[in-house]
């Protein structure tokens, strides 16, 4: 009978040498300019780096983040719900969803929800 520690060193042996042959495979040999040269995200490389950029957007994406943190922060409160103490689990709760909809009427007053500008 094969022992283990000849089996794990076999497979061990095998998996390093698939990944040498996928690392030999694998090399691309034509340089190409276009290629090598840096991609900045849709715009020209080769034109000003200090082009207006829409703060629009920036905010944007910030809210979007909030808002999902705030779904990975409500989920586990959903499943903690059976475990922990009815009055303590609904004061937290109401707690964080009213900073969230304080946040949002915020966000609303300031007219970054506002895209008609």
């Amino acid at each position: 009978m094969f022992s283990m520690t000849l089996i794990t060193s076999i497979i061990m042996m095998i998996s390093f040498i698939v990944m040498i042959l996928a690392s030999i495979l694998s090399k691309k040999t034509s340089m190409d300019r276009e290629k090598s040269s840096p991609f900045e995200c849709g715009f020209d490389p080769k034109s000003s780096s200090r082009m207006p950029f829409s703060l629009r957007f920036f905010l944007i994406t910030i809210i979007f983040l909030v808002f999902d943190v705030e779904i990975a922060l409500i989920l586990p409160m959903i499943i903690i719900f059976k475990f922990s103490n009815l009055m303590i689990w609904t004061i937290t709760s109401l707690i964080f969803i009213m900073i969230l909809l304080i946040g949002l009427y915020h966000e609303w007053n300031q007219g970054m929800l506002n895209w008609s500008n």
